[in-house]
């Protein structure tokens, strides 16, 4: 009956003796283990088993032996065969006549299913089932440790949020299956891009998170963004077709951004919402002034509809200049904004305010008549170009709109180029090629922008009436980097459109190399830094008074540097004095301040740029109340155009008085200074005065 139970698998049998080794153990066992019985049989119980858990947080056999009590429900596998079968153990000990131990008896079962099962369960619920990477769960769990043990430890970590661009649009073009199979890729990608110890999840949909143990270099970070960025926006090879995307991520740093998770995680979000503000594809770090941006932001949007009534908006155009003539045969029409409490609004500005706003389709209609008005005062052979929102592209009126402002502005319609986004064809299709015929037939000039950025089909140019494509910018800038395949591509593009009797345009030029490249390529329209930036109508005007406007590119021109508000109004430190002074411009080397007076070259500042930003630097040039600094070590760039310290006052240093360790304050850190101090400057004029 023995015999019988060992074979039919349900219940084995096995035992050792006092020093732990094995003397019996069924055949079956042996077999399920792929060994031979004669191999186990007087070794050691510990060498031949060993626990099932991968992570080794189970009941210890060698314990278990050497206290010499009986145990059960113990998980083991062979130790020669880690991947084969399961096995549960249960052991009594036994004892001769005269109460010596003499060894154990004990049972087996064979749980290898259920072990499995039992696994694969809790790794999906820690794990996501799509990518494996983390799930929303363990990263939170993850997140929280981490923090607790950082803190204790006075260590750093970073937390990167991360959302997909134009994700949705590949879901609802290729489908759901090329959608999962995309995001696979994605999280392949994330894992090589991050060369150094990290924690990789996936929160669900698009979203993506990445914890990076002891870093606080926003120097560092932002390269390892960028890098993230550049892989994730390489185009994808799905079954159901070709597909481009891109990424925007926001970084925030502990315990600088955030002591627990919940604040971490908040700033990180925040500082996501900026970045894809701020016109995706581009990281943002957080700072305390991101909420109040925020806010901001959303005001100036309520603002709009006053600034359309007020005739507050007003153009600036950006020059097209003609590779072979080198004369300007285009202007594009940028919409500024002078707001009656911000004052001066810039184009780059108001592109990120316009994104996304109600009030997209209302300002595009004032820039196109308003574009046809100026433009009917150039010389005939100049045209002005004007960018349609696809909310507006897609009206039941836009066609009309067109005409009328032609009409009213007495423009002829070849003087008026029209540039749409691909981002229209995933309209109704009707609507689209319906528009576009009634364009073509009204005559004026059309072109697709951006051809190249992700959507880029051959079946657009194959529909519609296109007289010129226009280059994605981050092609053209990803070609003056790396000058090989990106170039390759743009070539192709420029010999696409050739052959179909189509021109070509790219923008953003700044370097001589890169003006040289395109023009090679076939590139027939340029604009960027080394022409023109974009000027006010008058000066347009005023260029254009002889009938003809030629420019040289000059590499000496640099696109300027955005300034940030939050940087206008700073503190700078001498001899723990702080002086309040107004920050005129800020680069990576150094900055121009004005407000004080009397201040001789070589003195030496603390700038605080605010938000725990301390920069040192050495006054290299002094006129009146007018200061040019040098910094001591170059600011990085901050992921939205403008510029910050690579490190941060740390909480922990501020924290070694005795108060708790919490997140920098957003404003300003220059509260030790004038104890006791005694200024050494005077200010020349109110340094505020002028701030908006």
């Amino acid at each position: 009956m023995l015999d019988e139970l060992e074979q039919s698998g349900l219940g084995w049998f096995w035992a050792s003796d006092a020093h732990g080794h094995l003397t019996y153990l069924s055949p079956t066992i042996a077999a399920r283990l792929d060994l031979a019985l004669g191999d186990l049989i007087g070794k050691p119980l510990t060498t031949i088993f060993a626990a099932a858990d991968r992570e080794e947080r189970g009941k210890s056999l060698a314990l278990m032996l050497g206290a010499h009590r009986a145990f059960s429900g113990m998980s083991l596998r062979a130790s020669q065969r880690p991947e084969g079968a399961v096995l549960r153990l249960a052991g009594q000990p036994v004892k001769d006549a005269q109460g010596n131990f003499i060894g154990f008896r004990g049972t087996g079962a064979d749980i290898t299913e259920e072990f499995y099962r039992e696994a694969e369960t809790a790794r999906l619920a820690r794990f996501d089932s799509l990518t494996g990477l983390s799930n929303r769960h363990r990263m939170a769990q993850h997140i929280d440790a981490t923090l607790t043990a950082f803190r204790q430890a006075k260590r750093n970590c970073a937390l990167m949020m991360l959302d997909l661009d134009r994700f949705k649009h590949v879901n609802d073009t290729l489908g759901h299956a090329a959608g999962d199979e995309l995001l696979k890729q994605v999280a392949a990608r994330l894992g090589r891009a991050i060369d150094r110890e990290c924690e990789i999840g996936r929160l669900g949909g698009d979203e993506f998170q990445v914890l990076l143990p002891d870093i606080d270099d926003r120097g560092v970070l932002g390269d390892i963004a960028m890098k993230i960025i550049t892989m994730l926006r390489q185009p994808y090879s799905l079954d159901e077709g070709r597909c481009v995307i891109g990424a925007s991520v926001g970084i925030a740093i502990a315990p600088h951004d955030g002591v627990s998770r919940e604040d971490l995680v908040r700033a990180a979000d925040l500082a996501l919402y900026a970045a894809k503000n701020g016109g995706r594809g581009q990281f943002r770090f957080f700072s305390g002034e991101l909420e109040n941006e925020t806010i901001f932001r959303r005001r100036l949007e309520q603002d709009l509809g006053t600034a359309l009534r007020d005739d507050q908006l007003f153009l600036r155009f950006e020059p097209i200049v003609e590779a072979g003539a080198g004369t300007v045969a285009s202007l594009e029409a940028h919409v500024c904004w002078n707001h009656a409490d911000r004052g001066i609004i810039d184009e780059e500005e108001f592109v990120q305010i316009i994104e996304g706003s109600a009030m997209q389709a209302d300002v595009g209609r004032w820039a196109i008549a308003e574009a046809c008005a100026r433009a009917a005062q150039w010389p005939g052979t100049v045209r002005v170009a004007v960018n349609v929102p696809v909310a507006l592209f897609l009206a039941d009126d836009f066609v009309a709109l067109v005409a009328g402002a032609l009409e009213e502005a007495g423009l002829a319609p070849t003087r008026l180029e029209l540039e749409i986004s691909e981002a229209v064809f995933f309209g109704d299709t009707s609507v689209v090629d319906r528009t576009l015929a009634a364009l073509f037939k009204l005559g004026v000039r059309l072109t697709l922008d951006e051809f190249g950025s992700g959507y880029s089909s051959l079946a657009y140019l194959r529909r519609a009436p296109f007289d010129a494509i226009k280059i994605d910018p981050k092609l053209v800038a990803e070609a003056e980097r790396h000058d090989s395949r990106e170039m390759g591509l743009v070539r192709a593009i420029a010999a696409l459109a050739g052959a179909l009797q189509m021109d070509t345009m790219a923008g953003g030029i700044e370097s001589a190399a890169l003006l040289a490249a395109l023009t090679t390529s076939g590139v027939r329209y340029l604009e960027g830094p080394i022409f023109c930036e974009p000027v006010d109508a008058e000066i347009a005007l005023a260029e254009m008074a002889g009938g003809t406007w030629k420019i040289d590119p000059n590499a000496e021109r640099t696109v300027r540097a955005r300034r940030r508000t939050v940087f206008r109004k700073i503190q700078v430190i001498h001899d723990d004095y702080a002086y309040e002074v107004t920050l005129r411009n800020l680069s990576r080397t150094g900055a121009l301040i004005e407000g004080l007076a009397n201040v001789p070259k070589g003195t030496q500042f603390v700038v605080d740029l605010g938000g725990g930003q301390l920069a040192v630097a050495t006054v290299t040039r002094t006129n009146g109340d007018v200061q040019g600094l040098e910094f001591e070590q170059s600011l990085v760039e901050d992921g939205a155009g403008g510029l910050c310290t690579r490190n941060r006052v740390s909480p922990y240093a501020l924290a070694a008085a005795g108060t708790p360790v919490a997140p920098l304050a957003p404003g300003k850190f220059a509260g030790f200074a004038n104890i006791g101090a005694i200024p050494k400057f005077g200010y020349a004029a109110s340094p505020g005065a002028e701030i908006g």
